[in-house]
């Protein structure tokens, strides 16, 4: 890996001090705080199937997380047995060899969409366990040798959409959030509002229930929390709401009105500023101020826009540009100061992954398994167009100078100047 003079100083005196590896880890869904920003330098700009490939490994069953990588090995979960085996699965990231392949759960497959699977949310990891969430509502935590620590199923999770949010760490924490519906009555929670929606709080240790956060009214979402305030307030968005939680209690800090259900992106943050999306019904990107108490609503959102609203890819914020993918598939770049469009691209294919930041410059893989390299900026550059012949949903993942790509049935190793 190589980093800037100052870090690569400090690596140095780290490493010849105590002998730790300082390759930057990428923990969870979109790497730290589910912001899709990497600080690696030195990585590929251009790839084919035989180009630049460090390592090509067969992954078992069917799921649509994300890789992670921790400290030399990567971690997916999936499910094999038409999604009734639910499974963590290590492998080296060097080589891309199986660490061990350990079924963690077993649940009967519901309701989801076709697009979704029985493992879409994408684990995360403290460096000591890794902790994976499954369609029915269990979360299990197993140690990095493969051994199931605890598991919890205080949430019984039904959606018609099944589940797509993802798991993230705050204070000693795992935090869940469950947007579903009713499996009783189909319209409430989807299409009607309901009370049922939970924000799930566990000890990472235990595996105990700490407390459960409520929305009060609000419909099915399938958003991954971010932290703000040094990791004391977590977001959370769902159908309706974009809302503030302490992280300790649980409790509702503020919560702002986001007309939509089936919302998926995940909030992009800067300076004291998330920036939303909302869902079917009436699509809007909002900006909104996250220092605020009770109903916001008519107080905090600094700017509205219903252009280049996007639908499944997370945005991402670069420099003063807001960066977007509708559900037409077309690219947006937007002032993030007053939600002007600059410009846009209708892009080719469909796209579900959300797009990352590296090595300065903007990486967006589309369903087909082509990842699209652009310089960011106020106009439209392209860099290069790299194709993987694989079906590709799941967002990239970065880490000691690679990126990993998980496709259908493989996991991608791409570097510099390596082929296998």
């Amino acid at each position: 890996m190589h980093l800037n003079p100052y870090v690569s100083a400090l690596c140095l005196l780290l490493t010849s001090c105590v002998g730790l590896s300082h390759a930057e880890n990428w923990p969870g869904f979109r790497g730290v705080n589910a912001q899709g920003h990497s600080t690696e330098t030195q990585l590929p700009m251009k790839w084919t199937d035989k180009q630049n490939i460090t390592w090509k490994t067969a992954l078992p069953g069917e799921g649509w997380s994300s890789p992670i990588i921790y400290d030399g090995n990567v971690y997916v979960t999936t499910t094999t047995e038409e999604g009734a085996s639910c499974r963590v699965v290590s492998m080296d990231s060097k080589t891309g060899d199986k660490n061990w392949d350990v079924q963690v759960h077993r649940q009967t497959p519901g309701a989801k969409r076709k697009q979704n699977s029985y493992a879409t949310p994408t684990p995360v990891t403290d460096g000591t366990y890794i902790f994976a969430a499954f369609a029915d509502g269990t979360v299990a935590a197993v140690d990095r040798k493969g051994k199931l620590v605890w598991k919890n199923t205080d949430v019984q999770f039904h959606s018609l959409h099944g589940l797509g949010s993802s798991p993230i760490l705050a204070d000693g924490l795992v935090i869940m959030p469950f947007d579903g519906s009713s499996p009783e009555k189909k319209e409430l929670g989807w299409k009607i509002p309901w009370d049922q929606a939970v924000l799930l709080a566990i000890d990472t240790r235990t595996g105990k229930t700490v407390w459960k956060g409520r929305r009060d009214a609000s419909r099915v979402g399938h958003v991954t929390p971010i932290t703000i305030d040094n990791g004391k307030t977590i977001v959370s968005a769902a159908g309706d709401r974009v809302q503030a939680f302490n992280t300790k209690t649980g409790e509702r800090i503020w919560s702002v009105y986001s007309q939509g259900e089936g919302v998926t992106p995940t909030p992009a943050l800067r300076d004291g500023i998330i920036y939303t999306s909302s869902g079917f019904e009436d699509p809007t990107i909002r900006a909104i101020r996250v220092n605020g108490s009770g109903d916001v609503t008519d107080t905090h959102i600094v700017w509205e826009q219903k252009k280049g609203v996007p639908a499944m890819p997370s945005p991402l914020l670069v420099g003063p540009h807001l960066y977007t993918i509708t559900r037409d598939n077309i690219l947006y770049c937007i002032d993030a100061q007053n939600g002007a469009p600059l410009w846009n691209k209708r892009l080719t294919g469909t796209h579900s992954a959300s797009p990352v930041y590296a090595d300065g410059r903007i990486y967006i893989l589309s369903e087909t398994g082509t990842t699209l390299v652009l310089k960011p900026g106020s106009e439209y550059k392209e860099l290069a167009s790299n194709p993987l012949d694989e079906k590709c949903l799941a967002s990239m993942a970065v880490s000691d100078g690679h990126f990993f790509i998980r496709g259908i049935t493989h996991l991608f190793c791409i570097g510099r100047n390596e082929t296998k």
